[in-house]
């Protein structure tokens, strides 16, 4: 059976998702036997358009390429526009709603209220929306659990790198009792080019001329990115949940030259750094610029890359790293919570 997608925000990220179904079309129902059909789309700016027996997917993006909007999808038996984003949620045959709106992270809105009212209605969720996950994972989860849907968040944390898989499947068994990672590129990308000679200020103007900073960079410079990463993961992985507001947070503005070059002498690299630490059930989360020793993991990441360490009491220190940004890298994350979703579905069903 083919899987229905309705689309809750419809920027960058949205778009490559729906790239990469058309693109991956026929290697998803080969390897996994998944047929995605998207049937909806609802932006608040671009607006929204829905077809229960499935749109298609270039006819769409070749009219928001051309005319900004998803309005001018043409008038075919059954589309239906201007649904709202709850509309799309309640009205739409969708099997899985994708939330990929803007979100303010202090709130988790509107990605909070959209993910609630899915799960309520039993259809499944994926977001790359850090807000909801990281101010709602018990309830969000244990409604999905109760209304037999899935919910998936893979790529809140580390875009398409499966920094939340990885100790969920693949270190089964561990025991992990801390966690440290470099989970904001933006940060990164400026203490390197710091290093390189780089002002402070001259460093973040050519991060938001590539795009990777923001206009307002507050969230990443001062740490609260990080903050809200480590709250998704003391709850996915310790099962411990931690407020974000309970992180001790200090950003890169501080950082100055002369702090760079002084490290440089002593053989070692400033990093800023999100730790968590477990310790018999009780969790305690840092976010902190720090001086890490050249020959340590964490100090060879350099630009935009993210990284990520587990400590466990068997297998040792697992190290990842892998892009933390980027529109193909975050719809890729989606299409693994996807996969997932269809893998879940298929054992249901047998």
């Amino acid at each position: 059976m083919p899987v229905k997608i309705a689309f809750i925000g419809f920027g960058g990220v949205g778009r490559a998702l729906a790239e990469i179904i058309e693109e991956k079309r026929s290697r998803l129902k080969q390897h996994y036997g998944l047929e995605a059909v998207v049937v909806g789309v609802s932006d608040l700016m671009k607006g929204s358009v829905y077809q229960p027996e499935g749109l298609d997917i270039p006819v769409l993006l070749k009219g928001l390429n051309d005319h900004g909007t998803v309005g001018g999808y043409p008038e075919r038996a059954g589309v239906v526009k201007g649904w709202d984003s709850i509309e799309m949620i309640d009205h739409s045959h969708a099997d899985v709603i994708v939330e990929v709106t803007y979100t303010n992270v202090e709130t988790g809105e509107p990605a909070l209220s959209h993910c609630r009212r899915a799960l309520d209605q039993g259809k499944s969720v994926i977001t790359t929306n850090k807000g909801p996950v990281a101010h709602a994972y018990k309830e969000l989860t244990e409604k999905a659990s109760e209304k037999g849907a899935f919910f998936g968040f893979e790529g809140t944390v580390m875009s398409g790198t499966p920094a939340l898989r990885l100790p969920e499947q693949t270190l089964a068994g561990n025991t992990i009792y801390k966690i440290q990672g470099i989970l904001n590129g933006t940060t990164n990308y400026i203490l390197t080019e710091m290093e390189k000679g780089l002002a402070y200020k001259d460093a973040l103007k050519q991060a938001q001329d590539l795009g990777y900073a923001e206009a307002d960079p507050v969230s990443d410079v001062e740490g609260y990115d990080v903050r809200y990463k480590l709250a998704i993961l003391s709850s996915h992985v310790f099962g411990v949940p931690l407020s974000p507001d309970d992180i001790p947070c200090t950003g890169i503005t501080g950082v100055t030259a002369a702090d760079i070059q002084e490290a440089d002498k002593a053989g070692e690299k400033w990093r800023l750094i999100g730790t968590l630490d477990w310790n018999g059930g009780r969790v305690t989360g840092t976010v902190q610029p720090e001086r890490v020793p050249q020959q340590e993991p964490l100090a060879g990441v350099t630009g935009a890359l993210n990284a990520i360490l587990y400590e466990c009491d068997m297998s040792g220190p697992i190290f990842m790293t892998g892009a933390g940004a980027g529109l193909k890298e975050t719809g890729y994350a989606l299409l693994i919570d996807l996969i997932h979703y269809h893998k879940q579905q298929s054992k249901i069903n047998v």
